[in-house]
């Protein structure tokens, strides 16, 4: 009953902020500047024509997935030495700072002198990423309950079974929150790397040339594909990993 009532606010919420749209649309009255949602909506039905059009969607989706998945792993794993070695966490954290501090446009602007623009997109995601992951498992892994840990080392428990009965349990909402916030800022700082880097069929690219032709209807119709596709991948990944975690438990 709270779940539908949620979700008939969101969809009240989404109606509202169409309908300020619109208004926004026609009281401006300028196609170059802003078009309406219906005439993004109607764009949409045919933008599916353009030659290429799922060969790019699936460009810039494997290059940022790809750079997602590779830093919550490495993240993961990072956390874990940090966790067990103090020395680590203090010799990483000079890096996990600057990452997080430094402006993505700057990073996207050095690692273009480092690497071609097609890979771009999977270094800035992962990148972006990595400290996001790194710092939500560390303080879970700093939360993890002492008397927990003690009662897998007297019973000598393989250490396979203390990660899945012991550890993975307690880190559960640290790496949730880690995955949901991390996803949204994957496909934000990959998609500026494509539109910096103009890598050869990527969203990134169609975004750029739409500027520049002012064509503000592909614009704004590609930004709704990289909102749909960025919404859908996280649902999915979420709920992937509460699946896996529901196995986990069930044992």
């Amino acid at each position: 009953m709270e779940r539908n009532k949620q979700i008939k606010n969101r969809i009240i919420a989404v109606l509202f902020a169409l309908f300020v749209w619109q208004l926004a649309a026609m009281c401006i009255d300028q196609k170059i500047l802003l078009v309406s949602p219906v005439e993004v909506l109607k764009r949409m039905t045919t933008i599916w024509q353009v030659e290429n059009f799922w060969k790019t969607i699936w460009f810039s989706f494997y290059h940022i997935a790809g750079g997602f998945l590779l830093a919550l792993m490495l993240g993961t794993i990072l956390a874990a030495l940090a966790g067990r070695f103090p020395w680590v966490e203090t010799m990483l954290w000079p890096f996990m700072v600057t990452v997080k501090s430094v402006p993505v446009a700057s990073f996207v602007v050095i690692c273009l002198i480092w690497l071609s623009a097609q890979n771009l997109a999977v270094f800035i995601s992962f990148l972006i990423v990595l400290p996001v992951v790194y710092g939500n498992v560390l303080q879970g892994i700093k939360s993890e309950d002492k008397n927990m840990l003690e009662v897998g080392q007297v019973f000598s428990m393989p250490y396979l079974r203390r990660l899945a009965y012991i550890h993975l349990p307690q880190l559960k909402p640290f790496i949730l929150s880690a995955c949901s916030t991390a996803l949204g800022m994957a496909w934000k700082a990959g998609v500026a790397a494509e539109i910096i880097g103009i890598p050869d069929g990527s969203i990134g690219k169609q975004l750029y040339f739409a500027k520049i032709y002012l064509d503000t209807d592909d614009l704004l119709c590609w930004t709704v594909i990289i909102v749909i596709i960025s919404v859908l991948f996280e649902k999915l990944f979420m709920l992937l990993l509460k699946c896996g975690y529901r196995r986990l438990e069930r044992g």
